[in-house]
């Protein structure tokens, strides 16, 4: 689903850059530019982060991508 129409920003991408590091809403920023237009995600964007994190720590799963 996506979290920023702005900057075409989709809920796996917060869940990749999680992966790859990001922990805090302002680092989504730098990376993959959420909320930096209108600013009208980041709430959403938050939302998407703790999932992420949660589901890093192991209390849920975070979808694999699939190759075709």
């Amino acid at each position: 689903m996506y979290v920023c129409i702005c900057n075409n920003v989709t809920e796996r991408d917060i869940e990749q850059a999680v992966r790859d590091g990001a922990r805090t809403v302002d680092c989504l920023a730098d990376r993959l530019a959420v909320s930096t237009c209108c600013g009208q995600c980041r709430c959403y964007a938050e939302e998407s982060l703790q999932s992420a994190l949660g589901a890093l720590d192991g209390s849920e799963e975070l979808p694999l991508a699939v190759a075709v």
